[in-house]
Parts: C-alpha cells; sequence; structure tokens
C-alpha cells in the first residue's frame, strides 16, 4: 500500500513537468509564429508601398493579406456612393470560378453591415451570421471570415475581406491584429497611389489643354479643333463616347437658344450622333446650357435619339464665355458601367473652360487678322479705283481722239481693238475691286469657275472672249451656282463649234435673279433649230423656275442666248 501511495507521489512531479514542457513548447510556438507573421507583416509593407499604381497597388494589398493570415480566398471592396461597392478586387478563384458567379458583390448581407458598421469584424461561421444572406450560384463554400476596414486619411476607402483559413483553423486574435496594421499600412499606400494618380490625370489634362491651344492658335480649323476636345475628353475619363452640341446660329443671343445641334463626336456611335438635335427644354444638356453648370447623371433625360439607350453615366461641361456659353461637351459611359466621380466632373469642367477660352482668344486672333486683310483690300480697291482706272481712262479717251484722226482702215481697226481691250481691262479691275471688297469666298469662287471655263474653251481657237459679271455673286449657292457654270460651258461651246464668229461676251448680272447673256457676232442660228444642249439648257431653267430664250443678236448679226432664273 505504503508502494503504491510511493508511486503515485512520484509519478506527480513527471505529469506536472510534462504539462509544462507541452506548455513552454506551445508558446514557443506561438512565439516564433508571430515572429513569421510579424517578418511577413513588415514584408507585405513594404510590397504595398513601393508602388504608384493604385490597381496593382490594392491587388497587392489582397494578396499580401491572404498569405499573411493564411487565408484562401481574399478580396478588398472599394466603396463607391451610398451603400454599394464601386470596385471589387478578388484574390484566391480562378477565371472560371469568376465568370460561373456571374456579377460582383454589390454590398448586401455580412458585406454591407462591414460597410454601414466599418469596424473589424471575425467570425468563426460565416454563414450563421444574421446578416448573411448567403452565396449566389456556383460559389465556393466559405465558412471562416476576417473583415477589417481601410481608412485614407479620415474616410473609409473599402474593405480587406479574408476567408477560409487553410487548414480547418480560425482566424485568431493575433491574425485580427496584423491585418489592422496590414490595413493601416494599406491606407497610406493606397493615399500615396492616389495622389499620384491625381497628380498624372491632372498633368494629362493640362498636355490636353495645351495641345488644344497650340492647334487653335496655329490656323487648324475649328472643326477639327473640336473633333480633338472630344477625342481627349474621351480617352482621360474613360468614357465610351463623347459629342459637342452648339446652338445652330453661333451669332444667336445666349437667352433665345432653343437647341442645340452635334457638330462632332467620337467613340461608339459616332457616326450617327453628328446632326442630331437636342432641345434646351427637358434635357440634360439644355440645363448645363442655361446654368453655365457642369452636370453628373446616372443617365441623359434627353439623350441622342439615334443612339436609342446603348449609354448610362454622363457628364455634362458648358464652354462657358463671357458673354454665355458657346456650346456643351458630352461624355457618356456604355450602359451598366460605374459613374463618373466629381474629381473627373471637376476636371472636365475645368478643360472646356479652358479650351472655350482658348477658342475665344484664337477666333479674337483670327477676327484681328481677318480686319487686317480688309484694311488692305480697301486700300488697295482705292488704288485701283483712285489711280489705275483713271490712268487707263485718259489712255483710251487718247486713243479715242486718235482714231477719229485716224483715215487708215487697218489702223482703225487696230485701235478699236486696242479700246475695246482697255474697256475689258476696266471692267476686270472693277471686278477685281468688287472680289477685294467681299468678305465672301463664293463670290470669288463662281467668278474663278465661269473665267476658267471660258478660257479653257477659247484659248485654242481664234475667238476674242470677253467676261462681264455684276452684282453680289455671293448671293449665288453651290446648287445654283453649278447651272450657272453648265449654261457658259454649254453655250461659249456652241459658239466655238458652230457660230463661225470671232467674238464671244458672257454678261452674267446678279439682282432679283441670276441672268446669263451669251452673245457672239457669227452666223446666227438657222430657223427651227433645236440641239440637244440648248434643250439641257431649258430644262435647267425649268427647273429653277426660270427661262431660256434664244434670238437675233442686237447688233443684226450673231445670237444671243438669255437664261434667267429667280435667285433662292
Amino acid at each position: 500500500m505504503d508502494d503504491q501511495h510511493g508511486e503515485t507521489r512520484s509519478s506527480l512531479p513527471q505529469l506536472r513537468l510534462g504539462e509544462l514542457l507541452a506548455e513552454v513548447q506551445d508558446r514557443i510556438g506561438r512565439i516564433a509564429d508571430a515572429r513569421i507573421q510579424a517578418d511577413g507583416l513588415l514584408d507585405a509593407m513594404l510590397v504595398i508601398t513601393s508602388g504608384l499604381d493604385l490597381e496593382v497597388t490594392l491587388r497587392s494589398i489582397v494578396e499580401s493579406a491572404v498569405k499573411l493570415v493564411d487565408a484562401q480566398y481574399g478580396a478588398l471592396g472599394v466603396r463607391g456612393e451610398g451603400h454599394g461597392l464601386s470596385a471589387f478586387i478578388n484574390y484566391g478563384m480562378d477565371e472560371d470560378t469568376r465568370v460561373a458567379i456571374g456579377p460582383l458583390p454589390t454590398g448586401r448581407g455580412v458585406l454591407g453591415l462591414l460597410i454601414d458598421q466599418p469596424k473589424v469584424l471575425r467570425l468563426d461561421d460565416l454563414t450563421s451570421h444574421p446578416e448573411s444572406v448567403g452565396f449566389p450560384p456556383n460559389h465556393p463554400p466559405m465558412k471562416t471570415f476576417l473583415g477589417v476596414p481601410i481608412r485614407v486619411r479620415d474616410e473609409i476607402f473599402g474593405n480587406l475581406y479574408l476567408t477560409e483559413k487553410k487548414g480547418g483553423k480560425q482566424f485568431t486574435e493575433d491574425d485580427e491584429v496584423v491585418t489592422k496594421a496590414l490595413a493601416s499600412a494599406a491606407g497610406i499606400a493606397i493615399d500615396n497611389s492616389r495622389l499620384y494618380e491625381d497628380s498624372r490625370v491632372r498633368q494629362a489634362w493640362m498636355e490636353a489643354t495645351r495641345d488644344i491651344g497650340t492647334e487653335l492658335l496655329s490656323g487648324t480649323d475649328i472643326d477639327e479643333v473640336l473633333q480633338m476636345v472630344a477625342r481627349k475628353s474621351l480617352h482621360l475619363t474613360g468614357s465610351d463616347a463623347a459629342f459637342i452640341a452648339v446652338p445652330e446660329d453661333a451669332d444667336q443671343a445666349f437667352g433665345d437658344v432653343t437647341q442645340l445641334v452635334v457638330t462632332v463626336s467620337d467613340g461608339l456611335g459616332a457616326d450617327r450622333m453628328v446632326g442630331a438635335v437636342v432641345p434646351i427644354e427637358g434635357s440634360s444638356s439644355g440645363v448645363a446650357f442655361r446654368r453655365r453648370t457642369a452636370l453628373r447623371k446616372e443617365r441623359l433625360d434627353y439623350g441622342v435619339k439615334e443612339l436609342g439607350s446603348a449609354f448610362g453615366p454622363a457628364m455634362i461641361s458648358p464652354f462657358r464665355v463671357a458673354e454665355g456659353v458657346s456650346g456643351v461637351l458630352v461624355v457618356l459611359r456604355a450602359a451598366g458601367r460605374g459613374p463618373f466621380d466629381e474629381t473627373q466632373l471637376e476636371l472636365v469642367s475645368n478643360f472646356a473652360n479652358q479650351a472655350a477660352l482658348v477658342m475665344q482668344i484664337a477666333d479674337a486672333s483670327r477676327r484681328m487678322h481677318q480686319l487686317d486683310v480688309l484694311s488692305d483690300r480697301d486700300r488697295i480697291a482705292r488704288d485701283l479705283h483712285d489711280h489705275v482706272i483713271q490712268r487707263i481712262f485718259a489712255a483710251g479717251l487718247a486713243l479715242q481722239s486718235t482714231l477719229q484722226r485716224t483715215e487708215s482702215p487697218d489702223l482703225r481697226q487696230r485701235l478699236s481693238r486696242t479700246i475695246d481691250d482697255l474697256q475689258d481691262t476696266v471692267q476686270d479691275i472693277r471686278t477685281t475691286i468688287f472680289d477685294l471688297q467681299s468678305t465672301s469666298h463664293s463670290a470669288t469662287r463662281l467668278r474663278q469657275r465661269i473665267n476658267s471655263a471660258v478660257l479653257e474653251l477659247t484659248e485654242n481657237v481664234d475667238i476674242r472672249a470677253v467676261v462681264r459679271m455684276f452684282g453680289p455673286l455671293s448671293v449665288v449657292d453651290t446648287k445654283l451656282a453649278d447651272h450657272a457654270v453648265a449654261v457658259v460651258r454649254e453655250t461659249v461651246s456652241n459658239v466655238v463649234h458652230h457660230a463661225q464668229g470671232d467674238t464671244v461676251t458672257v454678261t452674267l448680272s446678279v439682282g432679283n435673279e441670276l441672268e446669263i447673256v451669251v452673245s457672239d457676232n457669227g452666223i446666227g442660228m438657222p430657223d427651227n433649230t433645236t440641239t440637244s444642249g440648248l434643250s439641257n439648257l431649258g430644262a435647267r431653267a425649268a427647273e429653277c423656275g426660270g427661262t431660256m430664250t434664244v434670238c437675233p443678236g442686237a447688233s443684226g448679226s450673231g445670237t444671243d442666248v438669255t437664261w434667267a432664273v429667280p435667285l433662292p
């Protein structure tokens, strides 16, 4: 009996020693694990703070957190506007699984709880939590859970979600501590990345503004510059389409504008946007135009009908000038994409304002240049009228006096021709004066086309051609100008090939109607003769609501063809 008690007493110290050794080993193991985890935390901090690209930084945060606490899955949800997520970066799932699950989380259930109550949440069984709403089909099973908020300065940027600690273990208090420490470092890294991204984006907008100014001040056509504005806005905002709409009449008073017309567009559906009309009343573009304020919208209140419902989020920024608004810049994202943020709205608004200012300066510069050109033209026109024409007129009078004292028929004929040439020269100079004083390119273009047509038909034949033009040719539109050139070509060609004369005179007059008279001194047109060319001229006149007549020349020889149509 005493022996048994002795054995029992001797075994007790051994048992206590074994328990003590086990406890010591456990503590040593935990210390070792803690040291390994601390080393891993330092490594993770170095990794996530080493880069400046925001997307890369977010992915490295998730990956580092998963490895740090030995989890199987991890994700980072970026807080969006209201109760939702603007981005969701996950780690641990293969691409096939992500595709099979479908759309990313929207912030419901336990994820939504962390959005509403941003504090650490550690669960042994995620599915048993009262806020749990289950998983979508094809989602892998998840039980253990650790959620930690990420703060950037004084705001909640998002939450770090970790699930399924490997080996069937639970997340520990140590896991919670190191994840919180990692989240703090992540906040600093995200802040640095955002500052870098913000500076990079602002630099890109500044370069875009500089490029616009360079193009405008170098004389590039305004439509090309507006196209550049739309294209740069599209790329810098990550949009899918962009367009610019302006008032139909650029000189219309700001308060009188009732609708805008799309003049340039870029991106999806660009070919269908140009020419579309957007009313001021009832449209998002109209609100931005009237208020002279940039807007963000989930969808345009009145979109471009030609695009249907293809687009969702939109930003509208007016081109503000001192006296009003010269138009609006609209950028669009496809339906289903995330909204624009306030920073993007600010940048687009500043870009539009700067572009409007540069366009206004360039327009003022062009107007000053035009005034200088017009001033030079007026001076040249005065010199031609006051000096050159007077000298030619004096020379003509001297020749007229000589002609009256000359008895030689041959010399009289040569002097008469010279006098006629001087009269034609005076008429040409007067035409030049009119062109110099006209601000319309269409008038000059029509004169050039008529003169070129006559010269082309008569330069290689022994026929003297005289072209006279009177009135404001600038009121003749393109379609009527095409008819006029065709009439001159047909009638002068008939003179060259059939009239057998040595002079053809083309007189074009613009008054209440456009009248073209082509006269020659040839053999005249036989009675009851109708050519297909003259029939075509008659058809052209009838098409324009006018008339065509053919009659003997006023001098008793040749033919006069008169083609007259009312102005549109």
